[in-house]
This record gives structure tokens, sequence and C-alpha cells, in this order.
């Protein structure tokens, strides 16, 4: 999917949902059942409820991993932190996942994080720190951003003071530290599965909310789906 500015509005947003539901069945006309039947299988699977932030990763490979993990863990949304790095993944890493996974850009940490707080998610940074937890003790009741930094440095001392909470994997070897693609892959394995067997939490999109990922998802396996989309709409 586009890397895109959360300001921004998206392509559907002016539609009701009514609109959007009959714009989706049209589109279904230009891809194959088979397509569909995947959307709407692993629709319902995605969560919101659990995010990543990457802070100026600038290794693409890192970057495609991570977007890999999200969408094998059924994570939707990935935010991009870009002071210094530009984003970059790496299409044979990725494996295509960017299609599949919405992502967004800001200028600085105090940006992302206040779109996030603002959003109802509680800021979490994966880093050693006198206040850390287990990531498998991590209270994931709440909407949880999860923080990871560039990869020589880690987080920044901004984003590391305005977080909420701090996690840390487990390690019993000599090495200190996991690579951040493995960092991320671990930490959402461990939360991802424990969100999915808690049956009290409502971690899946809404209603309105899976029609317009599927929307998106048509988009991509559409050739010239967006403006296929903006032809379908008038």
């Amino acid at each position: 999917m586009p890397l895109r500015i959360p300001a921004q509005p998206g392509l559907f947003d002016h539609l009701s949902m009514q609109e959007k539901t009959a714009l989706y069945e049209r589109a279904t006309e230009l891809f194959s059942d088979n397509k569909r039947q995947l959307f709407d299988r692993l629709a319902p699977l995605r969560t919101r409820h659990l995010c990543v932030v990457l802070e100026d990763i600038y290794q693409s490979h890192n970057a495609s991993a991570v977007l890999r993990s999200c969408d094998c863990f059924g994570v939707q949304d990935v935010h991009v932190i870009e002071k210094s790095n530009a984003f970059n993944p790496a299409g044979d890493v990725a494996v295509g996942s960017s299609k599949w996974v919405d992502y967004y850009r800001y200028g600085s940490t105090a940006e992302a994080y206040k779109a996030l707080k603002d959003k109802g998610y509680r800021i979490v940074a994966t880093l050693p720190h006198e206040r850390d937890q287990m990531i498998t003790d991590l209270d994931i009741t709440e909407k949880t951003a999860l923080v990871f930094g560039t990869e020589l440095t880690g987080l920044s001392p901004e984003a590391v003071e305005m977080a909420d909470a701090y996690v840390k994997i487990p390690m019993y070897g000599f090495t200190e530290s996991f690579n951040i693609s493995v960092c991320a892959a671990l930490s959402l394995f461990s939360l991802t599965e424990r969100m999915r067997a808690d049956q009290g939490l409502r971690w899946q999109l809404g209603e309105e909310e899976l029609i317009e990922l599927k929307l998106e998802w048509a988009s991509q396996v559409i050739r010239d789906g967006e403006a296929v989309m903006k032809n379908l709409m008038h």
C-alpha cells in the first residue's frame, strides 16, 4: 500500500458504509473469486489493537522484514518515523507484504507519538530500562504501539523518555541484543498469540474498517487500482 501521511484523507473516507459496500461488490467483479475468498477470510483476522512504530530504520532489508512479520501476524498498521533515514523496504525481502499492510510516515518522534496517543495507543518502547518488564508480562488490554529503534544506536532519548512503558525479550546467551527485525517478529508473535487467546479482548476491526480494508486490498490487485476505484465511484 502507499506510504501515507496521516493527515491526508483516504480514498474512501467520504463514502458512507452503504456506498463502500456497494463499491466493493462492483470491484470484486474485476478480480478472481479465489482472491475475494482470501480477502473475506483474512480481513477479520487483522488487528489495529497492536501496531508497530519504527524510528529511523535505515537498512532496507530490516524495514522489509518488519513489514513481512506484521503481515504474517495480522498487524495492519506500521508507523514510520523518518528523521534522518527514509523508509525504503526492499521488495525481495518483503515478498509483497507491503501491499497488505498500511504504513504511515512522520517527520519526528513527537509527531508520531501524539498521533498514536490521540488514537488511544499506549506507547511501549522495546529496550532494557530500569522500569522494563518482559514482553511476556506486558499488559495488552489497552491498544498498544510497540516502538523499535534504529539498527546501531537504538531508540532516541526522546522516544525513550516519552514512552509509557518498556519491554525486553528474555535472552540467555553472550549476545546482548537481537537484530531489530528478529526483535519485532518475536515481540509480535508473543503479543498476538496472547491477544487472540483472550476472549474478553476486542482486538478485531469494526465492520466499516473491514470493508475499507478490503477496498484497499482490492485496489492493490486491480491493475491501475486507484484510478479504477475512482471511476467506479462515479
